[in-house]
């Protein structure tokens, strides 16, 4: 079976090896090392932490302070925007990419890290990976694990293949009884699940970044700042005709950050046909910023072509908008938003996040918008009442608050579970 797995793998990578290396063959050339197991030898046993990308490792960072015992840190992502905001966050410890699933890579990779356990944050399970610490007696647990909707169709539709992928894992600390409920329903022990909390309510206020909040001071010019955040593919006109709505650069300013790297060029260009006046994060230069010439022409909307910069941003918004809800993405966390007690918006696309959902929805703690238009008349609303963009945002950050609790369940989750985690 394991032969057929890795067999089926590798066709999967040889068809998709060309789209892969055409779209994004910068990042994957730079990787592949890694990829392949070919990873500094450690010198003693650590401690293997992986998350997949932007969200999972700040989920990561929120256990710093259990983590960092007596075992080097090791954590690996998927995606490069996860590997850049890993860097940022671990910079003491070993960021890397997670292995292909061929038996060699991995097996070299658990060879010269020596993992005395391993956390997935989420559950971004596979299966050789787990397969190879059942192997080796090492311990695998999932904290904040959730199961939307959509996973879980088809991991019932599946369950009779998903023995060997939940089996190796020694535990679950999931984020709500029904995540919990579901995992029972997939045949995973009771006693082998427990439910924590959310730990994406731990963030806390990101660091400042004082340079890049002067640039958009002065490119605002007075005018109040929106911010558009994690937007997805063809949301990015959606928000662009809410803010023309609006008035355009006549009345606010735009920040606008697009998910994903691999589609900034294409956003730009989109952008650059509309007629607003529009400056890329990538041209500031904050170490030469008293001194750069900004161009003569007003500047509209900035574009955050930038990784790990929008949690700070948020901040600085008379209201933010929270992208992948206006098309069926399932949405984004709204808490590194809330956490500022900024005015929130979001579309109805919202299901990867029902627990979090639920509850802004419960405290009248955001507001939804079915379209650009809706979004438009919400901006004007706040605009011309910001006293009562500030009493929503202040319901926001109550949100946020009034959440906290899963960092030290987690904890105990850890320490009951895994004995080579233990508080610094």
């Amino acid at each position: 079976m394991w032969l057929l797995y890795q067999l089926l793998y590798a066709l999967a990578a040889l068809v998709a090896g060309p789209w892969l290396l055409l779209w994004r063959g910068r990042h994957y050339l730079t990787s592949l090392r890694p990829r392949l197991g070919g990873v500094p030898v450690a010198p003693r046993p650590t401690l293997w932490v992986h998350a997949v990308s932007v969200g999972e490792v700040n989920v990561a960072a929120s256990l710093t302070s259990i983590l960092h015992g007596k075992h080097a840190l090791v954590v690996t992502t998927v995606t490069p925007s996860g590997q850049e905001r890993a860097r940022s966050r671990f910079s003491s410890d070993l960021v890397t990419y997670l292995p292909f699933e061929f038996g060699f890579a991995v097996r070299r990779f658990f060879n010269r890290l020596k993992p005395a356990a391993l956390i997935l944050c989420e559950g971004d399970l596979w299966p050789l990976v787990l397969r190879e610490a059942q192997r080796r007696r090492i311990p695998a647990v999932v904290v904040n694990a959730r199961i939307s909707d959509q996973s879980f169709r088809r991991m019932r539709f599946f369950h009779r293949m998903l023995a060997p992928i939940l089996e190796p894992i020694t535990a679950f600390a999931v984020q709500t009884d029904l995540d919990g409920s579901r995992l029972k329903a997939l045949g995973v022990d009771p006693n082998r699940i427990t439910v924590t909390g959310n730990l994406k309510f731990e963030v806390g206020l990101p660091a400042e970044l004082p340079e890049l909040e002067q640039a958009i001071i002065g490119l605002a010019q007075g005018r109040p700042i929106l911010v558009a955040g994690s937007t997805m593919r063809g949301e990015e006109a959606q928000v662009v005709e809410a803010f023309e709505r609006l008035g355009g650069g006549d009345r606010a300013f735009l920040v606008l950050a697009p998910r994903h790297p691999e589609r900034w060029p294409r956003v730009v260009a989109r952008l650059a046909k509309t007629g607003l006046g529009l400056r890329l994060r990538s041209e500031i230069d904050l170490e030469h910023l008293g001194t750069a010439k900004h161009p003569p022409s007003r500047i509209d909307v900035l574009v955050l072509d930038s990784l790990g910069e929008l949690a700070a941003v948020y901040g600085m918004g008379v209201g933010a908008f929270i992208g992948g809800t206006l098309v069926p993405t399932g949405g984004h966390n709204p808490i590194e938003a809330a956490c500022h007690g900024v005015a929130l918006a979001a579309g109805p696309s919202m299901h990867n996040f029902k627990e979090i959902e639920a509850r802004f929805d419960d405290d009248n703690a955001w507001q939804r918008v079915q379209n650009a238009a809706d979004l438009a008349r919400v901006w004007d609303q706040w605009l011309r009442d910001p006293q009562a963009a500030a009493a929503l945002g202040r319901r926001s950050a109550r949100v946020f608050e009034s959440n906290k609790g899963a960092l030290a369940k987690t904890r105990a989750f850890l320490e009951h579970h895994l004995e080579e985690v233990s508080a610094a």
